[in-house]
């Protein structure tokens, strides 16, 4: 018996007619008849009645399609998950990163991946919150991490809530008080991370009125952290870039508990490939595993 017999019996039963079957098969008519005989002869029993009125089910042909049905679905099922494995275990996965991420999540995210899945090619592509956006924008990547919410229309999944804190510089007048006020802030001389639209620090800032004095605007964290160390400035960053950082530089909580929503977003999550979703599924694991996911 043969899958094939059983889709040209199904689809007689659906059309009624041995031509009609034919034209849509592609198939001859006489190579239609054949098949249903030869599977009535293989089944030792009578599938079809032939009238002048066209094609009917036998008693024992109702009884039989039931199952026939049932196996040609279940064997659709079968061809679309083989398929999907297929995709998964090759392929190309680009995603978006920030230095944090790059740094505390991928290396433990891509061991984990790669046990499973060592034929798929991860690229990464190091940025700002700007740049991530503009590679989500113009497929560049297949997904990014960054802050959320984002200014564009993007489809979001957050992760971690990561507490923003400040940091100052040895010896600073403020270091030993438990929070900072916003009002504070506004006569110390800031250094500003500088890393796009979507930043939540500038956004808690703007939310507050807090009006800086803005001495150095810079992009890379590790920069920051030796300005202020230097005592060049304060600074606000969020907790998960803050590892293994001097033990002389301070810190301390703002006035009221503020968060980087830090998530991954996409044009679309729900489009994305096989591959793409399998590696986001680990990720989330391996986020869960560790303590990291705050969003289940």
């Amino acid at each position: 018996m043969t899958f094939s017999k059983y889709e040209i019996f199904n689809t007689v039963v659906e059309l009624g007619n041995l031509t009609r079957t034919a034209e849509k098969l592609n198939l001859t008519q006489s190579g239609v008849s054949y098949a249903i005989s030869s599977l009535e002869s293989e089944l030792g029993i009578s599938l079809l009645k032939r009238n002048r009125s066209g094609i009917s089910l036998t008693s024992n042909g109702e009884r039989i399609l039931v199952h026939i049905q049932r196996i040609l679905k279940d064997n659709e099922l079968l061809q679309q998950e083989l398929t999907a494995i297929k995709r998964i275990n090759t392929g190309t996965i680009r995603i978006g990163t920030l230095s944090s991420v790059s740094t505390q999540w991928l290396p433990g995210i891509l061991s984990c991946f790669h046990t499973t899945y060592p034929l798929i090619e991860i690229k990464t592509y190091l940025g700002c919150y700007d740049e991530i956006s503009t590679w989500i924008s113009n497929g560049t990547i297949d997904f990014g991490f960054t802050s959320l919410p984002t200014a564009k229309p993007f489809d979001t999944m957050p992760l971690k809530k990561d507490k923003l804190v400040v940091l100052l510089p040895p010896n600073h007048p403020l270091q030993d008080q438990k929070i900072i006020t916003f009002d504070q802030l506004s006569n110390e001389h800031f250094i500003m991370p500088q890393w796009g639209i979507d930043d939540n620090i500038k956004r808690t800032l703007i939310e507050n009125k807090v009006k800086l004095k803005i001495n150095y605007e810079l992009m890379e964290e590790r920069t920051i952290l030796a300005m202020v160390q230097m005592g060049l400035g304060i600074s606000i960053l969020p907790e998960l870039i803050l590892v293994n950082i001097p033990n002389d530089i301070h810190l301390v909580d703002l006035e009221q508990p503020t968060y980087r929503i830090l998530g991954i977003a996409a044009l679309s999550l729900k489009d994305k490939s096989p591959a793409t979703k399998k590696f986001i599924t680990c990720m989330r694991s391996w986020l869960h595993d560790h303590d990291f996911l705050d969003f289940k």
